[in-house]
């Protein structure tokens, strides 16, 4: 049987190894690859990626937190905006317990590059134990807004 072919042996060909390699190593990078894609597409058509930017939400024990926290963010160039929204009722278990406090709402428009720096920073200086830090991509908007975003952040 010296002429006949096996496939078993072309494993032992170093040709096969590399296609294995090559095909592993493409799986493996399709992410890259598309996020690449996409960052040229927007640049070529000034669309929106989706999901490059988010809204991170943080919730503050009173008002004077919430300014020198928004403050910080700025400061750091974490965010390009930060609303801070009203007092607001917040039932809550801790500890076991239901606990009621009066909160104050921050929403730090940002890069979403940028949310584990903005998520340390956060947890540095919260007051809180285990402050309230919230993260949701965009989708969608308004893609002059975002190149404001952009422009702001980039000022690092």
């Amino acid at each position: 049987m010296t002429g006949c072919w096996s496939p078993s042996q072309n494993w032992h060909r170093p040709g096969w190894m590399i296609v294995l390699l090559l095909m592993t190593g493409s799986c493996l990078l399709f992410p890259v690859f598309k996020s690449i894609l996409c960052h040229i597409h927007a640049a070529v058509t000034g669309g929106y990626i989706s999901g490059s930017h988010s809204l991170a939400f943080i919730n503050c024990p009173n008002d004077q937190v919430a300014k020198d926290i928004a403050r910080g963010i700025l400061e750091k160039k974490l965010a390009a905006s930060v609303n801070i929204m009203p007092k607001s009722s917040s039932l809550y278990i801790w500890k076991g317990e239901i606990e009621e406090s009066t909160e104050v709402l921050l929403i730090a428009k940002t890069r979403t590059a940028e949310i584990n720096e903005l998520s340390g920073y956060v947890r540095y200086i919260h007051p809180f134990e285990t402050p309230d830090f919230l993260t949701v991509p965009i989708g969608d908007g308004n893609t002059d807004y975002f190149r404001w975003i952009e422009d702001v952040m980039s000022e690092k």
